[in-house]
């Protein structure tokens, strides 16, 4: 395919892609129609139904990805006529290209195009769970690390922090820390809470959070007194888990959060390197 009709085929796509009011794009399948050389409604209509079939074949919602419109259009005098149309994921578009006739190089390209535009989509989605991940790690630490002070505070101990929030563990999870860390494979000296999933992090900030400001409101002073209330908190939690279909203690372990962490600020140094922005040590940065 000559690099012209690649530019001009890449222009068209994109400028044919609508956007809903969330900031997801989208196309129209009519206007898609056009784009991938078909000349009949009908027989792209054909190639559409093929493509619900795949994507409701590889475990995907149909109608999270090819949504029926109707749409007006003029007609000659001043008459105007509603006909169908479909709004179409970018995913939607993918496998239309897929199940479209392989002879049109506009098929061809398309193939091309939303298996690269899709992969893309992937790998940011991606991209933003890991950084969720991320912060809500360090937001336990912080919550954590104001636990332990409330706890040195009020009882007069540096001890009973450990003794507190393996107590919270064993409530969230039904199991010990230890227990848990074996299940996990995680190495000897790590934390749990590295290689825990997102939402087991939020869970186990949400429950300290409650006993920071309990023990505080309160005015606990007894390492036995917070670490009832953190066990009631962990519970409490937990039940919430379950009635949504959550089991902390069936989820399997993440990826070493610390691991992760140096692949985003790798990825986001090569970005900077590649746009020409260098972060300088100071934390300004400069253009070349």
């Amino acid at each position: 395919m000559k690099a012209e009709l690649i530019y001009s085929l890449t222009e068209s796509f994109e400028e044919y892609a609508l956007y809903t009011e969330s900031g997801v794009d989208y196309w129209l399948a009519r206007d898609l129609q056009t784009l991938l050389g078909y000349s009949k409604w009908d027989n792209f209509s054909a190639v559409i139904s093929k493509a619900k079939t795949s994507c409701k074949v590889s475990g995907h919602a149909v109608e999270d990805h090819f949504a029926d419109v109707g749409k007006t259009i003029l007609m000659p005098k001043g008459a105007s006529k509603e006909i169908s149309d479909v709004m179409l994921s970018r995913y939607a578009c993918y496998l239309i290209a897929q199940n479209g006739d392989p002879k049109k190089p506009e098929i061809a390209f398309a193939q091309t195009y939303f298996a690269v535009q899709t992969r893309r989509a992937e790998i940011i989605e991606q991209r933003l769970l890991e950084s969720e991940r991320v912060s809500a790690r360090k937001k336990l630490s912080v919550t954590e690390g104001e636990l332990s002070a409330v706890i040195i505070e009020q009882t007069g101990g540096n001890n009973d922090f450990a003794i507190i929030r393996a107590n919270g563990d064993k409530a969230l999870f039904r199991r010990s820390t230890q227990a848990m860390k074996k299940q996990w494979h995680v190495p000897s000296g790590r934390p749990l809470a590295d290689f825990a999933p997102t939402i087991i992090l939020k869970a186990k900030d949400f429950a300290t959070e409650i006993t920071i400001y309990n023990a505080r409101y309160h005015g606990m002073n007894s390492e036995a007194t917070i670490s009832s209330e953190h066990v009631t908190n962990n519970t409490a939690v937990r039940q919430t888990l379950l009635e949504r279909g959550i089991r902390p203690e069936s989820l399997p372990a993440e990826e070493d959060v610390k691991k992760v962490e140096r692949r985003l600020a790798s990825e986001e140094r090569k970005s900077l390197r590649k746009s020409g922005t260098i972060r300088s040590s100071d934390g300004g940065s400069s253009e070349r």
